[in-house]
């Protein structure tokens, strides 16, 4: 499964990679990170082979709702599934996501065993 992880906190790739060591070693996972909205568009547009992505909702440019708008309104085929991260778990933001598509929303800090299981990996 790929995973592409949207964060302007470079950090969550090290996060991510060491939560992550078993099932990428065992190659149930492949994770690609963008560092921007706009990254992940590049990225989307060139090699539209993520099955799974995971955006960070306030970044600084292209926020993290304004990239989901994006995603779904261009990726219909195979859809990308897409849950939101932020730190702030408001209904305002919530609201707003679900109503843009989004398949799901977690806080930050992530829950990686929470994520795993939602993945259906790991257990």
């Amino acid at each position: 499964m790929k995973i592409l992880v949207v964060d302007d906190e470079k950090d969550m790739q090290m996060l991510f990679e060491q939560r992550f060591r078993k099932e990428i070693r065992e190659k149930l996972v492949e994770f690609v990170f963008a560092f921007s909205g706009e990254e992940a568009i590049t990225y989307l547009n060139g090699n539209h082979q993520a099955v799974l992505i995971l955006s960070d909702i306030n970044m600084p440019g292209m926020s993290g709702l304004e990239l989901l708008e994006q995603i779904k309104k261009k990726y219909k085929t195979p859809p990308p599934i897409v849950m939101m991260v932020t730190a702030y778990g408001d209904k305002e933001n919530y609201d707003t996501a679900m109503r843009l598509g989004a398949d799901d929303f977690l806080t930050k800090p992530v829950d990686f065993s929470l994520l795993k299981e939602k993945l259906k990996i790991g257990f």
